[in-house]
């Protein structure tokens, strides 16, 4: 069996910027097995499989260890890869995944995803966070990933976490912010968990990001940098319990796997 891959960078215009995803159509489901098995190979922070039918585009994600309930970065270059490779008809893709209904509409290059919002709550697993960064944040949060904040951008960008520790917590990740320098808010993400100790570009965790700066700054329309090492550029618009997450992307490679019958 042969089946179409592409290696897309998502949420930057560049190459070797931005977040990378394979991106997978299928004619019908291979097992979670196989499925698992080709994101381990792949061996990217995420695979997203996609079916089309006539009414949804039904979208799975895996990391190389688990799937997973939401992955931005991989919707955003499965979307791309409708629009450019298979010249999808429609400027709204309604996807149908395990976090529900969600949409992506594209306009002259840039998609914009429209995802849940997450609101980061106090909570209680606080030991580990406090020596895993050699960095005290000044708050820790959990939504489906816990939330730190940290005094400036640079703080961000030098810390170096212990990832044995992070492992040791029970949610998915773990996201480091601050105030960034040129934009809203700057992060990075952690994720030892799934298999990710960093991810370059974090689209999901924006849906946590989003709502927490609006409050805290007074604004629902932010702009946001993920300050890893490829970097990533997002903009983000809360609109009542929905965040909407724009970006570009850009192919790296194509090709085919040739999975076994």
């Amino acid at each position: 069996m042969r089946i179409p891959i592409f290696q897309v960078d998502a949420f930057s215009e560049h190459q070797f910027k931005g977040n990378p995803a394979a991106v997978m159509p299928l004619n019908a489901w291979l097992s979670d097995e196989q499925l698992q098995q080709i994101a381990a190979e792949n061996n990217l922070s995420e695979t997203a499989f996609y079916i089309v039918d006539s009414d949804h585009i039904h979208l799975r994600w895996f990391t190389p260890t688990t799937e997973v309930d939401l992955c931005g970065h991989a919707t955003l270059a499965t979307a791309w890869v409708l629009v450019n490779e298979y010249q999808y008809p429609e400027q709204t893709m309604r996807f149908k995944t395990r976090s529900g209904r969600l949409t992506v509409k594209h306009d002259n290059g840039i998609f914009e995803l429209d995802f849940p919002a997450h609101h980061a709550k106090e909570c209680s697993v606080k030991a580990p966070l406090l020596t895993a960064f050699g960095e005290t944040p000044l708050e820790i949060l959990s939504a489906d990933d816990y939330l730190l904040l940290f005094k400036d951008e640079q703080t961000i960008r030098e810390l170096q976490p212990d990832f044995a520790l992070l492992s040791q917590l029970p949610l998915r990740g773990v996201i480091a912010t601050a105030r960034g320098d040129n934009v809203d808010f700057v992060s990075r993400w952690f994720g030892p968990n799934v298999g990710v100790d960093e991810d370059p570009v974090t689209g999901s965790a924006h849906t946590v990001l989003a709502p927490y700066w609006a409050n805290k700054l007074d604004k629902t329309q932010l702009s946001a940098t993920q300050v890893s090492e490829r970097t990533g550029d997002l903009m983000c618009e809360v609109k009542g319990e929905r965040v909407l997450i724009s970006g570009k992307a850009n192919l790296y490679l194509k090709g085919e796997v040739f999975l076994a019958s």
